[in-house]
């Protein structure tokens, strides 16, 4: 380990590391191009790189991406990746008020220190935490996604109903095109185009970007507000403070984002959610969350950052993808000859272990590039009039839509839902449980539908669904998040009331 250390820390290791980091950040901050995309089209260029120097690259790329998805969704309301919808809910709000400055460097504190934890996660505990991936089974992801659904009820701002209708809408969208299991034909009009679905970047980028955008030229207001006093630096001792005061909610999201990212398909818009409600669950003014709380921003960002070091446990120990990006590293990795699975760990650990240090350090540097990148980032949205910046968001989004897969009726698909989520928006119906329907809903549907299956052929199906620790460890989650937001709610509705 001594020696895969040195070998991280060699100038040329540093200096892919800190270019991997610049790079993956700018790109995530872009609408639409997210870690993902940033990880498939350079991985290429690592093909004539030593393995571990290549694999370095890309989960650099990868780690500055998860974070730059913070910068859009804090100050244009617009996650730059899917891990980033939980940053918005009070990120945003958080720039609206003027402390923009301050939510992006919480964002990158609240990243360095989820990176860290998931790094570390994987250097120590590879092997015994990759034996959690292989106890998930259909049942398990289909409980996992209803718990995922629960938290509609404390991520709704206003009524609860509505906050369950947008769920609704986002599941009735996710069933479009072919059926996960069974390949039936549904909802598609005739459209060959919609056979695949709808496509959940293009969807992201409508909900999000394009009601922004309305909103934008029709108040004749300033999109973010400007305060001499608080652009005079990055607010880091600020933000240090505050950090410190939630490293409670800090240390209990980045564990939140390792143990999702395990879990292969669920990823950093999973784990975003499920930190950001405990996180509203267990504050001491849950009322804030929405409203710009500092909390929401450092759960969200701590678990989504955590979760690239926990989806490299299972992708390297077991050769299970732990989210979309892992899937495109380890296809880069079966190009370079290496193996996955256990035997990585003894018959290649130089190569395994100069990588996670590299990680590590990646996740470090990630601190003053995040910092300067997000500082200037913020005086450059302030300072930029409407009458520039719609016109420019509003290429970034169309861009976005068709880079993805070279596209146009992506495009149609992204300004289809931007128009209907505005209008949406008008009657209490917000962003957030319609994506979060449409991320979850294949998972659900392929879980059930197999559950279902395996159950007739055992013979049991209550005990395929009811009778399994792992599934009733989940439920008992799932009526603990929708207990405790009625609690909270009815606790609200009584204090505003006397």
């Amino acid at each position: 380990m001594l020696d895969a250390l040195l070998s991280a820390l060699s100038l040329e290791n540093l200096l892919l590391a800190f270019l991997g980091v610049i790079g993956g950040t700018i790109i995530g901050a872009l609408p639409g191009l997210s870690a993902t995309m940033a990880v498939a089209v350079l991985v290429p260029f690592t093909f004539t790189m030593d393995p571990s120097s290549g694999l370095i690259v890309l989960g650099a790329i990868y780690t500055g991406a998860i974070y730059g998805g913070a910068y859009s969704a804090i100050l244009v309301n617009t996650p730059g990746t899917p891990a980033a919808i939980a940053t918005s809910m009070d990120g945003f709000p958080m720039a609206k008020r003027g402390d923009g400055d301050l939510a992006v460097t919480l964002s990158c504190l609240g990243s360095v220190a989820g990176g860290i934890v998931g790094a570390l996660a994987l250097l120590f505990l590879a092997p015994p935490l990759s034996q959690i991936a292989l106890s998930f089974g259909p049942v398990e992801y289909f409980w996992l996604a209803i718990f995922g659904l629960s938290l509609i009820a404390t991520l709704s701002r206003g009524a609860t109903l509505l906050g369950l209708i947008g769920g609704g809408i986002g599941l009735l969208l996710s069933c479009v095109g072919s059926a996960v299991v069974g390949g039936d034909v549904r909802y598609t009009f005739g459209l060959t185009s919609l056979l695949g679905g709808i496509p959940v970047i293009p969807a992201l980028i409508g909900l999000y970007c394009v009601p922004v955008l309305i909103d934008m030229v029709i108040r004749p207001e300033a999109h973010l507000e400007r305060r001499a006093e608080q652009m005079r630096g990055f607010r880091l001792t600020e933000a240090l403070s505050l950090m410190w005061r939630s490293k409670f909610n800090v240390i209990r999201s980045a564990m939140i984002g390792t143990g999702v990212g395990i879990i292969p398909a669920a990823g950093g818009s999973v784990a975003g959610l499920v930190a950001y409600s405990e996180a509203r669950r267990t504050a001491k003014t849950p009322e804030q969350f929405g409203k710009g709380a500092h909390d929401g921003v450092i759960a969200s960002e701590a678990s989504n950052s955590a979760t690239v070091g926990g989806g490299f446990i299972p992708t390297l120990v077991l050769g299970i993808p732990g989210t979309p990006p892992d899937a495109i590293i380890l296809g880069a990795l079966l190009v370079q000859g290496i193996r996955t699975g256990p035997q990585l760990f003894t018959q290649q650990a130089d190569i395994v272990f100069t990588f996670t240090f590299g990680l590590l350090i990646a996740t470090l540097l990630m601190l003053p590039t995040g910092l300067i990148i997000g500082r200037y980032a913020y005086r450059l949205i302030v300072s930029v009039p409407k009458t520039a910046l719609a016109p420019a968001i509003a290429f970034l989004t169309i861009v976005g839509s068709f880079a993805i897969e070279a596209n146009t009726f992506h495009v149609l698909i992204m300004v289809s839902l931007g128009i209907i989520g505005w209008l949406l928006a008008r009657i209490g119906i917000e962003a957030s449980p319609i994506v979060l329907g449409l991320i979850l809903g294949p998972i659900a549907e392929a879980g059930f539908v197999q559950g279902w299956l395996i159950g007739g052929a055992q013979g049991d199906r209550f005990g395929m669904f009811f009778g399994q620790p792992i599934s009733l460890a989940i439920m008992a989650l799932t009526v603990l998040t929708l207990a405790s937001s009625g609690v909270f709610k009815r606790k609200t509705r009584l204090e505003c009331s006397t």
